[in-house]
């Protein structure tokens, strides 16, 4: 088995997208941060004050201003509401949710990349593991060898496991390093809030808490990594259903995007929240942003992700196991 995933990984190495896909994180890092600089040194300059309580409540004035036209949808509506009872939360209780520093940045750039950017990053490797070879007609030479076909599938998602271990790494390495330069690199102490509930429009914070920003940043990779090991695995059985690799791209490209859409959406889609893409956003239960659906919890995105994941990992060996491929 050790031979194998050896095998697995150099292939995945040649093919030199791992080192890609961190100069494009590198690239997106850096315009981020600049952007994020920017747009500090603007809110600054428009305020007079660097004082981030005068900021918050101009965020707050704004949120309410917002709230009060007419044109704006339920959807848009309910998210405002809510974000602006937790700013007040935040001001009442004196704590800076975005206090300058990388660790802030990190916890920013996994929250907006979970849900697409990290799965596309995702695909990129796990697209073509199988399809590529099928294609090719090289699987028919890898199984000349006395090993189980089992064993040979198992080998490549091993390989694609460490590959996304890889690629979130990359993501959280280049993040704190790169915007550490700009923002400098304190803040992994900072407090930050979690707990937050949603019923209907009203935010509950009975279930309130502080944790230390190192220990918030490691649950949201945590999060992020799941999801990530779930797209991996529908794109694994995608490259084991189908010889094009163009064709399992294209699916779940439609799949992710659609999902973005969706998730704006889909709040009077009861049936909808089964959908795996609905449900990639698990930073939102932690920062208490509202769910797409009512009654939604990280438990049950979580398992709705996970029997996905189960089930095209079953499909995928039971197809590859079956499938004639001479």
């Amino acid at each position: 088995m050790n031979n194998l995933v050896y095998n697995e990984m150099l292939k995945i190495v040649r093919k030199k997208r791992l080192f890609v896909i961190a100069a494009i994180v590198a690239v997106l890092v850096s315009l981020f941060t600049y952007a994020q600089f920017k747009q500090v040194k603007e809110l600054q300059e428009r305020l007079g004050t660097s004082d981030w309580r005068t900021q918050l409540q101009q965020q707050i004035i704004d949120a309410q201003n917002r709230l009060s036209s007419s044109s704006i949808s339920e959807e848009w509506r309910k998210y405002l509401q809510i974000r602006l009872q937790q700013q007040q939360y935040y001001l009442e209780h004196d704590i800076n949710p975005s206090a300058p520093g990388a660790p802030t940045f990190m916890r920013m750039f996994i929250e907006n990349a979970i849900d697409l950017f990290l799965p596309l990053l995702v695909m990129v490797v796990a697209a073509d593991l199988v399809s590529s070879e099928a294609s090719g007609g090289t699987i028919k030479l890898l199984l000349t060898r006395p090993v189980k076909r089992g064993t040979v599938l198992l080998s490549k998602y091993i390989a694609l496991f460490l590959a996304i271990s890889f690629i979130l790494l990359t993501v959280a390495i280049l993040s704190y390093v790169i915007s550490g330069m700009v923002f400098g690199y304190q803040g992994w102490r900072l407090p930050l809030l979690t707990g937050f509930t949603i019923n209907g429009e009203e935010l509950n914070t009975e279930g309130v808490h502080l944790l230390p920003q190192w220990k918030y940043v490691l649950i949201e990779l945590g999060l992020a990594w799941f999801v990530s090991i779930v797209v991996g695995t529908l794109t694994f059985m995608l490259s084991v259903l189908m010889r094009s690799t163009a064709a399992v791209m294209g699916i779940m490209l439609a799949a992710l995007i659609s999902g973005a859409i969706l998730s704006n959406m889909v709040s009077s889609w009861e049936s909808a929240k089964y959908l795996f893409m609905v449900n990639l956003r698990l930073t939102d239960y932690i920062n208490g942003t509202a769910p797409p659906i009512n009654g939604m919890t990280l438990g049950f995105s979580m398992a709705v992700l996970a029997a996905w994941g189960l089930a095209a990992l079953v499909i995928a060996f039971i197809v590859f196991t079956k499938r004639d491929v001479y």
